[in-house]
């Protein structure tokens, strides 16, 4: 299982694949705010786990392994995105409190919430009637 810091590598490179069919270090470097000779490590890293292929001065390729993981991660970050959204957190925190708390729950956890997410979807009225319920609790 990939750490919360490989976790973070594969989410960038598999969004930046999939955006410009390709993911070179600086431009991973400048998402992750991280220097390029950091990003090379964890590249070699990942390499050595078998969710890339790297080749010095050629670029890299996620394996299916890869592919697979960074989808996922991906697929979680939205969710938790969502799910913030739907419980009213400021869209000005979102990104950063996904940030915080994505590494930090079991893929049970993320299973519930997509639940509760598709709870909410189902009927608008609900998010409605939340959104209700923490005005009164915020006004006492």
């Amino acid at each position: 299982m990939p750490t919360p810091s490989m976790e973070d590598y594969l989410e960038r490179i598999y969004k930046l694949i999939d955006e410009k069919g390709y993911a070179r270090v600086s431009d991973i470097a400048e998402g992750l705010e991280v220097h390029p000779s950091s990003v090379t490590k964890m590249i070699q890293k990942l390499d050595k786990d078998n969710y890339l292929i790297y080749e010095k001065y050629r670029g890299l390729v996620l394996t299916n392994k890869g592919k697979k993981m960074g989808k996922r991660l991906m697929e979680r970050h939205d969710l938790l995105e969502s799910f913030l959204t739907i419980i009213g957190v400021q869209e000005e925190n979102i990104y950063t409190d996904v940030e915080g708390i994505e590494h930090h729950l079991s893929w049970d956890s993320i299973t519930c919430i997509e639940t509760l997410v598709e709870y909410f979807r189902r009927d608008p009225s609900r998010s409605e009637e939340l959104r209700n319920i923490r005005s009164e609790l915020e006004s006492e």
